[in-house]
């Protein structure tokens, strides 16, 4: 069965296809918007936390290509994909309801372990968490090449779009709307809403979705078992040109984003609310600052939950305009708004800004989400989605590296005195940001899509 013998999706059964994707979106939005606090609360100081963050784009330049390539090759009567996805939502979602409790399980060991033994456990969760959803991502994505006409490509990831923009309001949102009722959640019954969120959503589509059957030879599965990483590489280069070109503005697009992701919520308590590194003063003066960081996490949920609510309207309408005006132009426009939505936050560093600046943040997020991949889906070989998109992946994965590192240890010299006590410039992520999205932008400019035949 080739591309041309696939029956179009409904908008009824491109919802449904999306819904493990809300799931998936839920914990990694959970992973984003409380780690920080969480780390910090064991001693991270902001390059720590930058080097904690490195398991995403590790693990997804390693787990997606391998678990990518491995799904392309799996034959199970559960399907190709399937059962990575399935796997990876069970543990992610334990790792996420045991997170929170790392300090309590740390204590277990004994009396005598290093201070840093919390944070030791709280990163292995971390990675767990990381490495889990994206071996649960990449085959994800693989599903829409192998089971959707290409015609809807683009159409079928604002989709995706659109169930990551809804996961992620309902998981920043969930929190701040309970409080306006009196009920202040904590963050590890948050972290346990995240992860049955996970594995219910997963189990979900892992049960209502059929997976298009693609009957291979004997002979043709050991050919493919035989195929390394280094082949699939020098495939994926060889499809075009312009995949380079995509990958490079993919490139920059993470590193854009990813300022935003890692470091918004130390923006918002340290910058808007005015709490001091709380890693290098007195642990005697700390708890003083306990509710008014609590103060400045609700109102980062609240920020992320507006992010992705414009992510969740725009999304669909994204892949329409796309269909009509091309996936270059409306991805241009949609990254330059948010990298001056990040300039926002630079010069007015207001709680009033910063809002508005998320809304407009949100187009970006959307695009981002949706038409890179568009693009590319277009010159993949059948058979090979699920090894293509894993490598893609790389270009999401290692621009993050950057940012866990030199970026996180720039912030972490970027000191001041506020009101007598050390803290850190977190803005300046956002200008670094705002210049890797207007690169992203001019990078687009150059990729002369493939037309559909």
């Amino acid at each position: 069965m080739d591309q041309q013998e696939l029956k179009k999706f409904s908008t009824v059964q491109l919802l449904n296809f999306c819904i493990g994707f809300f799931g998936l979106q839920f914990a990694w939005q959970m992973r984003i918007i409380l780690s920080g606090p969480v780390t910090e609360s064991l001693g991270a100081s902001p390059f720590v936390f930058g080097l904690i963050w490195l398991a995403g784009p590790v693990t997804g330049m390693v787990v997606q290509p391998l678990i990518g390539a491995l799904s392309d090759t799996t034959q199970t009567r559960f399907g190709r994909r399937i059962p990575y996805i399935f796997g990876g939502a069970v543990i992610g979602a334990l790792s996420l309801i045991l997170f929170p409790y790392s300090g309590k399980i740390a204590s277990l060991l004994g009396d005598n372990i290093p201070a840093w033994t919390g944070l030791f456990i709280a990163a292995i969760f971390i990675w767990f968490i990381d490495a889990c959803n994206n071996a649960a991502q990449g085959p994800y994505r693989a599903l829409i090449p192998d089971n959707v006409p290409v015609e809807q490509h683009a159409l079928a990831n604002s989709y995706l779009s659109f169930a990551i923009g809804l996961g992620s309001v309902v998981a920043a949102g969930v929190a701040p709307f309970l409080r306006l009722f009196g009920i202040q959640m904590s963050t590890n019954a948050q972290f346990l809403m995240a992860g049955l969120a996970f594995i219910l959503a997963v189990s979900w589509t892992c049960l209502t979705i059929k997976e298009r059957k693609i009957e291979k030879s004997e002979n043709t599965l050991k050919e493919e078992n035989k195929t390394t990483f280094t082949d699939n590489l020098k495939a994926f280069f060889a499809i075009s040109p312009d995949v380079m070109k995509i990958c490079a503005m993919q490139f920059f697009a993470w590193i854009g984003l990813m300022s935003l992701m890692i470091f918004f919520t130390q923006y918002v308590v340290h910058v808007l609310y005015q709490v001091p590194d709380l890693t290098a003063i007195d642990a005697s003066l700390r708890p003083q600052y306990d509710s008014v960081v609590l103060d400045g996490q609700n109102f980062s949920q609240i920020c992320f939950a507006v992010f992705n609510l414009i992510c969740f309207i725009i999304a669909i309408p994204i892949g329409k305009l796309a269909e009509k005006f091309g996936n270059v132009k409306v991805h241009v426009s949609s990254v330059l708004s948010m990298a001056f939505a990040y300039l926002i936050m630079v010069f007015y560093p207001t709680k009033a800004a910063t809002l508005v600046a998320m809304g407009l943040a949100g187009i970006g997020w959307a695009s981002v989400l949706a038409l890179p991949f568009a693009m590319l889906s277009k010159y993949i070989k059948p058979g090979t989605e699920g090894s293509m998109m894993g490598i893609f992946n790389i270009f999401i994965a290692a621009p993050q590296v950057f940012v866990c590192t030199l970026l996180a240890w720039f912030v972490s010299k970027s000191t001041y005195e506020l009101n007598g006590l050390p803290n850190n410039h977190w803005e300046y992520a956002f200008l670094v940001g705002a210049i890797m999205l207007v690169l992203t932008g001019a990078a687009a400019l150059f990729i002369k899509e493939k037309q559909e035949q």
